[in-house]
Protein backbone atom coordinates (compact mmCIF):
# COMPACT_ATOMS: atom_id res chain seq x y z
CA UNK A 1 0.00 0.00 0.00
CA UNK A 2 1.41 3.24 -0.98
CA UNK A 3 2.89 5.32 2.16
CA UNK A 4 0.88 8.42 2.37
CA UNK A 5 -0.99 9.49 4.95
CA UNK A 6 -4.48 8.70 5.02
CA UNK A 7 -7.04 10.41 7.28
CA UNK A 8 -7.67 8.07 10.26
CA UNK A 9 -6.52 5.41 8.48
CA UNK A 10 -9.05 5.73 5.69
CA UNK A 11 -8.81 3.68 2.23
CA UNK A 12 -7.57 5.38 -1.27
CA UNK A 13 -8.56 3.04 -3.71
CA UNK A 14 -12.14 1.45 -5.10
CA UNK A 15 -12.49 -1.75 -7.09
CA UNK A 16 -15.20 -2.62 -9.34
CA UNK A 17 -16.00 -6.45 -9.61
CA UNK A 18 -19.25 -7.34 -11.89
CA UNK A 19 -20.38 -10.71 -13.29
CA UNK A 20 -20.57 -10.47 -17.15
CA UNK A 21 -23.90 -9.71 -18.41
CA UNK A 22 -26.01 -10.83 -21.06
CA UNK A 23 -29.61 -9.03 -22.14
CA UNK A 24 -32.21 -9.80 -24.52
CA UNK A 25 -35.91 -11.55 -25.41
CA UNK A 26 -35.31 -14.93 -25.25
CA UNK A 27 -31.51 -15.23 -24.11
CA UNK A 28 -32.35 -18.22 -21.57
CA UNK A 29 -32.57 -20.60 -24.79
CA UNK A 30 -28.85 -20.12 -24.66
CA UNK A 31 -28.09 -21.80 -21.58
CA UNK A 32 -27.69 -25.38 -22.63
CA UNK A 33 -25.30 -24.10 -25.07
CA UNK A 34 -22.97 -22.23 -22.31
CA UNK A 35 -22.79 -25.53 -20.36
CA UNK A 36 -21.47 -27.30 -23.24
CA UNK A 37 -19.28 -24.40 -23.64
CA UNK A 38 -17.86 -24.73 -20.48
CA UNK A 39 -17.81 -28.94 -20.41
CA UNK A 40 -20.54 -28.85 -17.66
CA UNK A 41 -20.67 -32.77 -17.12
CA UNK A 42 -22.93 -32.22 -13.87
CA UNK A 43 -25.01 -29.43 -13.21
CA UNK A 44 -26.51 -28.54 -10.25
CA UNK A 45 -29.82 -26.35 -10.97
CA UNK A 46 -31.66 -24.32 -8.73
CA UNK A 47 -35.01 -22.66 -8.38
CA UNK A 48 -37.91 -22.93 -5.82
CA UNK A 49 -41.51 -24.55 -5.68
CA UNK A 50 -43.64 -22.15 -7.53
CA UNK A 51 -41.02 -21.15 -9.81
CA UNK A 52 -40.67 -24.73 -10.99
CA UNK A 53 -44.08 -24.93 -12.63
CA UNK A 54 -43.65 -21.51 -14.40
CA UNK A 55 -42.21 -20.90 -18.22
CA UNK A 56 -39.08 -19.29 -16.78
CA UNK A 57 -37.96 -22.60 -15.30
CA UNK A 58 -39.48 -24.43 -18.40
CA UNK A 59 -37.34 -22.85 -20.87
CA UNK A 60 -33.84 -23.42 -18.90
CA UNK A 61 -35.04 -27.29 -18.98
CA UNK A 62 -35.98 -27.37 -22.30
CA UNK A 63 -32.62 -25.95 -23.17
CA UNK A 64 -30.34 -28.31 -21.15
CA UNK A 65 -32.67 -31.13 -22.88
CA UNK A 66 -31.71 -30.05 -25.94
CA UNK A 67 -28.00 -29.89 -25.43
CA UNK A 68 -27.83 -32.93 -23.52
CA UNK A 69 -26.95 -31.65 -19.83
CA UNK A 70 -27.19 -33.80 -17.62
CA UNK A 71 -28.43 -32.24 -14.06
CA UNK A 72 -29.88 -32.70 -10.43
CA UNK A 73 -32.87 -30.30 -9.61
CA UNK A 74 -33.00 -29.01 -6.26
CA UNK A 75 -36.19 -26.39 -5.99
CA UNK A 76 -36.67 -26.88 -2.45
CA UNK A 77 -35.41 -23.24 -1.64
CA UNK A 78 -37.19 -21.09 0.64
CA UNK A 79 -38.52 -17.29 0.07
CA UNK A 80 -36.25 -14.79 1.98
CA UNK A 81 -33.89 -18.06 3.17
CA UNK A 82 -32.83 -18.69 6.36
CA UNK A 83 -29.86 -20.40 7.75
CA UNK A 84 -31.27 -23.55 7.86
CA UNK A 85 -32.48 -23.54 4.50
CA UNK A 86 -29.14 -22.56 3.66
CA UNK A 87 -27.49 -25.93 4.82
CA UNK A 88 -30.18 -27.68 3.41
CA UNK A 89 -29.13 -26.62 -0.21
CA UNK A 90 -25.28 -26.83 0.67
CA UNK A 91 -26.05 -30.29 1.83
CA UNK A 92 -27.54 -31.14 -1.88
CA UNK A 93 -24.58 -29.50 -3.66
CA UNK A 94 -21.90 -31.43 -1.19
CA UNK A 95 -23.50 -34.41 -2.07
CA UNK A 96 -24.03 -33.77 -5.84
CA UNK A 97 -20.52 -33.02 -6.68
CA UNK A 98 -21.45 -30.67 -9.00
CA UNK A 99 -18.95 -28.88 -11.80
CA UNK A 100 -21.91 -25.87 -12.59
CA UNK A 101 -24.62 -24.22 -10.96
CA UNK A 102 -27.92 -22.34 -12.61
CA UNK A 103 -30.24 -20.38 -10.67
CA UNK A 104 -33.20 -19.55 -11.78
CA UNK A 105 -35.91 -17.53 -9.53
CA UNK A 106 -35.33 -14.13 -7.88
CA UNK A 107 -32.88 -12.96 -5.12
CA UNK A 108 -33.66 -15.91 -2.93
CA UNK A 109 -32.94 -18.77 -5.10
CA UNK A 110 -29.46 -16.54 -6.73
CA UNK A 111 -28.59 -15.91 -3.20
CA UNK A 112 -29.19 -20.22 -1.96
CA UNK A 113 -26.77 -21.06 -4.95
CA UNK A 114 -24.18 -18.73 -4.40
CA UNK A 115 -23.68 -20.26 -0.67
CA UNK A 116 -24.48 -23.81 -1.92
CA UNK A 117 -21.35 -23.39 -4.50
CA UNK A 118 -19.34 -21.50 -1.81
CA UNK A 119 -19.58 -24.14 0.89
CA UNK A 120 -19.38 -27.22 -1.97
CA UNK A 121 -16.16 -25.52 -2.85
CA UNK A 122 -14.69 -25.36 0.49
CA UNK A 123 -16.64 -28.72 2.16
CA UNK A 124 -13.86 -28.37 5.44
CA UNK A 125 -15.19 -24.54 6.26
CA UNK A 126 -17.73 -24.24 9.46
CA UNK A 127 -20.99 -21.89 8.06
CA UNK A 128 -20.15 -19.30 9.94
CA UNK A 129 -16.38 -19.08 8.61
CA UNK A 130 -17.75 -16.87 5.70
CA UNK A 131 -20.92 -15.12 7.63
CA UNK A 132 -19.94 -11.19 7.82
CA UNK A 133 -18.76 -10.07 11.03
CA UNK A 134 -19.68 -9.54 13.88
CA UNK A 135 -22.27 -12.67 13.27
CA UNK A 136 -19.64 -14.48 11.76
CA UNK A 137 -15.99 -14.66 10.87
CA UNK A 138 -15.92 -12.74 7.44
CA UNK A 139 -12.87 -15.10 6.45
CA UNK A 140 -11.97 -14.07 2.67
CA UNK A 141 -12.77 -16.54 0.37
CA UNK A 142 -9.87 -17.83 -1.15
CA UNK A 143 -11.03 -21.32 -2.71
CA UNK A 144 -11.79 -21.89 -6.75
CA UNK A 145 -15.67 -21.44 -6.93
CA UNK A 146 -17.69 -23.49 -9.46
CA UNK A 147 -19.20 -21.48 -12.71
CA UNK A 148 -22.42 -20.14 -12.11
CA UNK A 149 -25.07 -19.01 -13.94
CA UNK A 150 -27.78 -16.45 -12.50
CA UNK A 151 -31.57 -16.38 -14.52
CA UNK A 152 -33.24 -13.85 -12.71
CA UNK A 153 -36.78 -13.69 -12.53
CA UNK A 154 -38.08 -10.69 -10.65
CA UNK A 155 -36.36 -7.33 -11.00
CA UNK A 156 -35.39 -6.01 -7.82
CA UNK A 157 -31.94 -7.87 -6.28
CA UNK A 158 -29.92 -7.46 -8.90
CA UNK A 159 -28.52 -10.26 -7.63
CA UNK A 160 -27.08 -11.17 -10.93
CA UNK A 161 -24.55 -8.88 -10.76
CA UNK A 162 -23.36 -8.92 -7.04
CA UNK A 163 -21.17 -10.81 -5.00
CA UNK A 164 -23.93 -11.35 -1.55
CA UNK A 165 -25.84 -13.92 -0.36
CA UNK A 166 -28.23 -13.04 2.09
CA UNK A 167 -30.33 -15.19 4.65
CA UNK A 168 -32.29 -14.83 7.78
CA UNK A 169 -30.09 -16.29 10.97
CA UNK A 170 -32.96 -17.27 13.06
CA UNK A 171 -31.50 -17.89 16.61
CA UNK A 172 -30.38 -13.99 16.71
CA UNK A 173 -33.90 -13.31 14.35
CA UNK A 174 -31.41 -11.00 11.95
CA UNK A 175 -30.84 -10.99 8.54
CA UNK A 176 -26.61 -11.51 7.70
CA UNK A 177 -25.06 -12.57 4.97
CA UNK A 178 -21.61 -13.36 3.14
CA UNK A 179 -20.30 -10.59 1.05
CA UNK A 180 -17.41 -11.59 -1.50
CA UNK A 181 -16.29 -10.99 -4.68
CA UNK A 182 -15.63 -14.14 -5.08
CA UNK A 183 -18.85 -15.66 -4.91
CA UNK A 184 -20.51 -13.14 -7.93
CA UNK A 185 -22.60 -15.04 -10.84
CA UNK A 186 -19.76 -16.26 -13.70
CA UNK A 187 -23.33 -15.47 -16.07
CA UNK A 188 -26.11 -13.23 -15.51
CA UNK A 189 -29.09 -14.20 -18.29
CA UNK A 190 -31.02 -10.61 -18.31
CA UNK A 191 -34.13 -11.99 -20.30
CA UNK A 192 -37.05 -9.39 -19.96
CA UNK A 193 -39.67 -12.48 -20.88
CA UNK A 194 -39.45 -13.42 -17.75
CA UNK A 195 -40.60 -10.09 -16.18
CA UNK A 196 -44.67 -10.58 -17.61
CA UNK A 197 -45.17 -13.33 -15.44
CA UNK A 198 -44.89 -11.23 -11.85
CA UNK A 199 -47.94 -10.47 -10.17
CA UNK A 200 -48.61 -6.48 -9.58
CA UNK A 201 -47.26 -6.13 -5.91
CA UNK A 202 -43.77 -8.25 -6.69
CA UNK A 203 -43.36 -6.21 -9.44
CA UNK A 204 -43.74 -3.04 -6.65
CA UNK A 205 -41.65 -4.64 -4.09
CA UNK A 206 -38.89 -5.77 -6.36
CA UNK A 207 -39.16 -2.36 -7.55
CA UNK A 208 -38.46 -0.64 -4.25
CA UNK A 209 -35.49 -2.48 -3.84
CA UNK A 210 -34.06 -0.97 -7.12
CA UNK A 211 -34.95 2.35 -5.83
CA UNK A 212 -32.92 1.92 -2.44
CA UNK A 213 -30.14 0.28 -4.18
CA UNK A 214 -29.37 3.14 -6.28
CA UNK A 215 -30.63 6.21 -3.85
CA UNK A 216 -28.06 4.37 -0.80
CA UNK A 217 -25.31 3.25 -3.23
CA UNK A 218 -25.33 7.50 -4.66
CA UNK A 219 -25.23 8.58 -0.82
CA UNK A 220 -23.15 6.42 0.85
CA UNK A 221 -19.80 7.67 2.58
CA UNK A 222 -17.08 7.84 -0.13
CA UNK A 223 -15.15 4.82 -0.73
CA UNK A 224 -11.87 7.36 0.26
CA UNK A 225 -13.81 8.33 4.10
CA UNK A 226 -14.29 4.56 4.64
CA UNK A 227 -11.71 3.36 7.36
CA UNK A 228 -9.81 1.24 7.74
CA UNK A 229 -7.62 0.42 4.82
CA UNK A 230 -6.85 -3.09 4.32
CA UNK A 231 -3.87 -4.23 4.14
CA UNK A 232 -4.16 -6.66 1.43
CA UNK A 233 -6.59 -6.39 -1.61
CA UNK A 234 -8.35 -9.40 -0.06
CA UNK A 235 -9.42 -7.37 2.52
CA UNK A 236 -11.35 -4.62 1.00
CA UNK A 237 -14.46 -5.11 1.26
CA UNK A 238 -17.35 -5.86 -1.43
CA UNK A 239 -19.06 -2.82 -0.37
CA UNK A 240 -16.77 0.17 -0.24
CA UNK A 241 -18.64 3.31 -0.26
CA UNK A 242 -20.11 5.63 -3.44
CA UNK A 243 -16.84 5.96 -5.99
CA UNK A 244 -17.40 7.35 -9.22
CA UNK A 245 -18.10 4.39 -11.16
CA UNK A 246 -21.00 2.86 -9.35
CA UNK A 247 -22.39 6.50 -8.88
CA UNK A 248 -22.81 6.42 -12.89
CA UNK A 249 -24.58 3.32 -12.57
CA UNK A 250 -26.33 4.31 -9.31
CA UNK A 251 -28.42 7.34 -11.24
CA UNK A 252 -28.79 5.76 -14.02
CA UNK A 253 -31.20 3.08 -12.70
CA UNK A 254 -32.81 6.12 -10.65
CA UNK A 255 -33.88 7.24 -13.53
CA UNK A 256 -35.48 4.04 -15.38
CA UNK A 257 -37.28 3.70 -11.91
CA UNK A 258 -38.26 7.36 -11.94
CA UNK A 259 -39.70 6.80 -15.56
CA UNK A 260 -40.79 3.33 -15.76
CA UNK A 261 -41.69 1.35 -12.14
CA UNK A 262 -45.37 3.24 -11.80
CA UNK A 263 -45.76 2.00 -15.69
CA UNK A 264 -44.21 -1.65 -14.89
CA UNK A 265 -47.06 -2.14 -11.97
CA UNK A 266 -49.72 -0.96 -13.17
CA UNK A 267 -49.92 -2.48 -16.66
CA UNK A 268 -48.39 -6.20 -17.00
CA UNK A 269 -49.02 -6.05 -20.71
CA UNK A 270 -46.16 -2.87 -20.37
CA UNK A 271 -43.26 -4.63 -21.74
CA UNK A 272 -41.56 -1.63 -22.53
CA UNK A 273 -41.63 -0.69 -19.08
CA UNK A 274 -40.84 -4.62 -17.66
CA UNK A 275 -37.67 -4.79 -19.45
CA UNK A 276 -36.34 -1.42 -18.57
CA UNK A 277 -37.22 -2.28 -15.04
CA UNK A 278 -35.68 -5.66 -15.06
CA UNK A 279 -32.12 -3.85 -16.62
CA UNK A 280 -32.27 -1.26 -13.99
CA UNK A 281 -32.16 -3.61 -11.74
CA UNK A 282 -28.91 -5.26 -12.95
CA UNK A 283 -27.56 -1.47 -13.25
CA UNK A 284 -28.43 -1.13 -9.62
CA UNK A 285 -26.80 -3.98 -8.54
CA UNK A 286 -23.27 -3.42 -10.24
CA UNK A 287 -23.84 -0.12 -8.33
CA UNK A 288 -24.84 -0.86 -5.01
CA UNK A 289 -22.45 -4.81 -5.54
CA UNK A 290 -19.30 -2.13 -5.20
CA UNK A 291 -20.52 0.87 -2.98
CA UNK A 292 -22.90 -0.81 -0.74
CA UNK A 293 -26.02 0.36 0.71
CA UNK A 294 -26.31 1.85 3.99
CA UNK A 295 -29.72 2.35 6.90
CA UNK A 296 -32.49 1.20 4.63
CA UNK A 297 -31.30 -2.10 4.33
CA UNK A 298 -29.44 -2.36 7.62
CA UNK A 299 -32.97 -1.18 9.29
CA UNK A 300 -34.83 -3.28 6.95
CA UNK A 301 -33.15 -6.49 8.21
CA UNK A 302 -34.96 -6.50 12.04
CA UNK A 303 -38.02 -5.26 10.36
CA UNK A 304 -38.02 -9.03 7.74
CA UNK A 305 -36.73 -10.96 10.81
CA UNK A 306 -39.07 -9.71 13.50
CA UNK A 307 -42.87 -10.15 11.39
CA UNK A 308 -45.40 -11.10 13.55
CA UNK A 309 -48.22 -11.94 11.08
CA UNK A 310 -47.95 -9.67 8.22
CA UNK A 311 -48.63 -12.08 4.97
CA UNK A 312 -48.62 -9.74 1.56
CA UNK A 313 -50.63 -9.98 -1.46
CA UNK A 314 -49.16 -11.95 -4.52
CA UNK A 315 -46.83 -13.71 -2.53
CA UNK A 316 -47.82 -17.61 -2.42
CA UNK A 317 -46.24 -18.57 0.74
CA UNK A 318 -47.33 -20.05 4.07
CA UNK A 319 -45.98 -18.51 6.77
CA UNK A 320 -45.48 -14.25 7.73
CA UNK A 321 -43.35 -12.28 5.19
CA UNK A 322 -42.46 -9.15 4.95
CA UNK A 323 -40.94 -8.96 1.33
CA UNK A 324 -37.76 -7.26 1.47
CA UNK A 325 -38.13 -4.01 -0.93
CA UNK A 326 -41.45 -3.59 1.16
CA UNK A 327 -38.97 -3.40 4.60
CA UNK A 328 -36.23 -1.78 2.88
CA UNK A 329 -38.58 1.38 1.37
CA UNK A 330 -41.02 2.05 4.40
CA UNK A 331 -37.95 3.69 6.40
CA UNK A 332 -36.55 5.66 3.10
CA UNK A 333 -38.36 8.85 3.96
CA UNK A 334 -36.90 8.53 7.53
CA UNK A 335 -33.28 7.98 6.43
CA UNK A 336 -33.18 10.57 3.66
CA UNK A 337 -34.35 13.18 5.96
CA UNK A 338 -31.53 12.09 8.23
CA UNK A 339 -28.73 11.46 5.91
CA UNK A 340 -29.18 14.87 3.64
CA UNK A 341 -27.03 17.05 5.99
CA UNK A 342 -23.90 15.13 4.34
CA UNK A 343 -23.63 15.76 0.64
CA UNK A 344 -27.05 17.54 0.20
CA UNK A 345 -26.84 18.46 -3.20
CA UNK A 346 -26.88 14.44 -3.95
CA UNK A 347 -29.82 13.75 -2.11
CA UNK A 348 -31.52 17.18 -3.77
CA UNK A 349 -30.69 15.77 -7.45
CA UNK A 350 -32.11 12.16 -6.54
CA UNK A 351 -35.33 13.94 -5.82
CA UNK A 352 -35.22 16.35 -8.69
CA UNK A 353 -34.57 12.80 -10.71
CA UNK A 354 -38.26 11.04 -8.70
CA UNK A 355 -40.09 13.91 -10.19
CA UNK A 356 -39.28 17.08 -7.15
CA UNK A 357 -38.85 20.94 -8.41
CA UNK A 358 -35.71 21.80 -6.83
CA UNK A 359 -35.58 25.42 -9.05
CA UNK A 360 -36.13 27.87 -5.93
CA UNK A 361 -35.28 24.97 -3.85
CA UNK A 362 -32.80 25.97 -0.76
CA UNK A 363 -29.90 22.85 -0.15
CA UNK A 364 -30.66 22.94 3.46
CA UNK A 365 -33.93 21.30 2.84
CA UNK A 366 -32.24 18.52 0.53
CA UNK A 367 -33.38 16.12 3.09
CA UNK A 368 -37.17 17.15 3.19
CA UNK A 369 -37.69 17.24 -0.17
CA UNK A 370 -36.40 13.82 -0.87
CA UNK A 371 -38.77 12.08 2.13
CA UNK A 372 -41.65 14.26 0.36
CA UNK A 373 -40.72 13.25 -3.20
CA UNK A 374 -40.46 9.55 -1.89
CA UNK A 375 -43.65 9.58 0.02
CA UNK A 376 -45.60 10.77 -2.49
CA UNK A 377 -43.96 8.06 -5.32
CA UNK A 378 -45.00 5.80 -1.99
CA UNK A 379 -49.02 7.14 -1.79
CA UNK A 380 -48.95 7.20 -5.32
CA UNK A 381 -48.17 2.94 -5.57
CA UNK A 382 -51.04 2.07 -2.59
CA UNK A 383 -47.91 1.28 -0.08
CA UNK A 384 -48.92 0.18 3.35
CA UNK A 385 -48.73 2.96 5.46
CA UNK A 386 -45.61 2.36 7.32
CA UNK A 387 -44.12 0.43 10.05
CA UNK A 388 -47.75 0.18 11.90
CA UNK A 389 -49.76 -1.10 8.78
CA UNK A 390 -47.69 -4.26 8.32
CA UNK A 391 -47.76 -4.92 12.00
CA UNK A 392 -45.41 -2.88 14.23
CA UNK A 393 -46.22 -0.66 17.20
CA UNK A 394 -43.55 1.96 19.24
CA UNK A 395 -43.21 -1.14 22.00
CA UNK A 396 -40.95 -2.73 18.63
CA UNK A 397 -38.77 -0.25 18.23
CA UNK A 398 -36.01 -1.67 21.46
CA UNK A 399 -35.79 -4.79 19.20
CA UNK A 400 -35.68 -3.67 15.83
CA UNK A 401 -32.82 -1.32 17.11
CA UNK A 402 -31.47 -3.89 18.37
CA UNK A 403 -31.42 -6.28 15.13
CA UNK A 404 -30.05 -3.05 13.13
CA UNK A 405 -26.79 -2.89 15.59
CA UNK A 406 -24.78 -6.28 14.06
CA UNK A 407 -25.45 -4.93 10.42
CA UNK A 408 -22.45 -2.96 10.66
CA UNK A 409 -21.29 -3.79 7.28
CA UNK A 410 -23.86 -1.55 5.55
CA UNK A 411 -24.49 0.86 8.36
CA UNK A 412 -21.14 2.02 8.88
CA UNK A 413 -21.30 3.38 4.84
CA UNK A 414 -24.13 6.04 5.78
CA UNK A 415 -23.09 9.16 5.41
CA UNK A 416 -23.90 10.35 8.67
CA UNK A 417 -22.95 8.59 11.68
CA UNK A 418 -25.38 7.12 13.55
CA UNK A 419 -26.96 6.50 17.80
CA UNK A 420 -29.04 4.16 19.16
CA UNK A 421 -30.98 6.93 19.68
CA UNK A 422 -31.09 8.17 16.06
CA UNK A 423 -31.92 4.41 14.92
CA UNK A 424 -35.16 4.60 17.51
CA UNK A 425 -36.25 7.86 16.16
CA UNK A 426 -35.61 6.79 12.66
CA UNK A 427 -38.00 3.43 13.57
CA UNK A 428 -40.69 5.98 15.41
CA UNK A 429 -40.88 7.89 11.89
CA UNK A 430 -41.38 5.22 10.18
CA UNK A 431 -44.70 4.24 11.68
CA UNK A 432 -46.73 5.97 9.71
CA UNK A 433 -45.64 7.25 6.12
CA UNK A 434 -48.79 9.38 5.35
Amino acid sequence: VPERPTLGNTDYAFEMAISNIRYGEGVTKEIGMDLQNLGARRVCLMTDKNLSKLPPVNTVLNSLAKYGINFQMYDNVCVEPTDQSFLDAIKFAKKGEFDAYVAVGGGSVIDTCKAANLYASSPTSEFLDYVNAPIGKGKPVTVPLKPLIAVPTTSGTGSETTGVAIFDFKELKVKTGIASRAIKPTLGIIDPLHTLSMPERIVANSGFDVLCHALESYTALPYNMRSPCPSNPINRPAYQGSNPVSDVWALHALRIVAKYLKRAIRNPEDREARANMHLASAFAGIGFGNAGVHLCHGMSYPISGLVKSYKPKDYNVDHSLVPHGLSVVLTSPAVFAFTAQIHPERHLEAAEILGADIRTARIKDAGFILADTLRKFLFDLNVDDGLAAIGYSKADIPALVKGTLPQERVTKLSPRPQTEEDLSALFEASMKLY
